[in-house]
């Protein structure tokens, strides 16, 4: 499952997953997430247990979409079972990781 989070501040836009990011549960993910064209995009996986090599692929895909932006991809609350699988796959270099949403907005420049 994946909710917007309203109402944050410094133009941030937050999306709260929850569940593991799998290939059967990657739809909704994929198509709100590829959907977002904001230039500070945060993703929330403090409830994310796990992601397989789907939802490694769909991260690069959005990874490749904000590169350019000045805030790119942020990602908090991320275990440590999911960032070894980030770090397996070499794509952890790819984010900015931070322990919680209050944390991560906080680095985000106003847009």
């Amino acid at each position: 499952m994946v909710d917007e989070v309203p109402g944050l501040q410094n133009g941030a836009h937050v999306l709260r997953l929850s569940g593991p990011v799998i290939l059967t549960t990657l739809a909704e993910f994929q198509l709100k997430v590829l959907a977002d064209h904001s230039h500070n995009l945060i993703l929330d996986f403090t409830d994310v247990p796990y992601v397989d090599s789907a939802g490694i692929g769909i991260l690069v895909r959005v990874y490749l979409r904000h590169q350019r932006d000045e805030c790119g991809l942020s990602l908090v609350g991320v275990n440590s079972r999911v960032r070894a699988a980030l770090e397996i796959a070499h794509i952890d270099r790819f984010f900015r990781f931070f322990d919680n949403l209050e944390v991560a907005q906080a680095n985000h420049i106003p847009s």
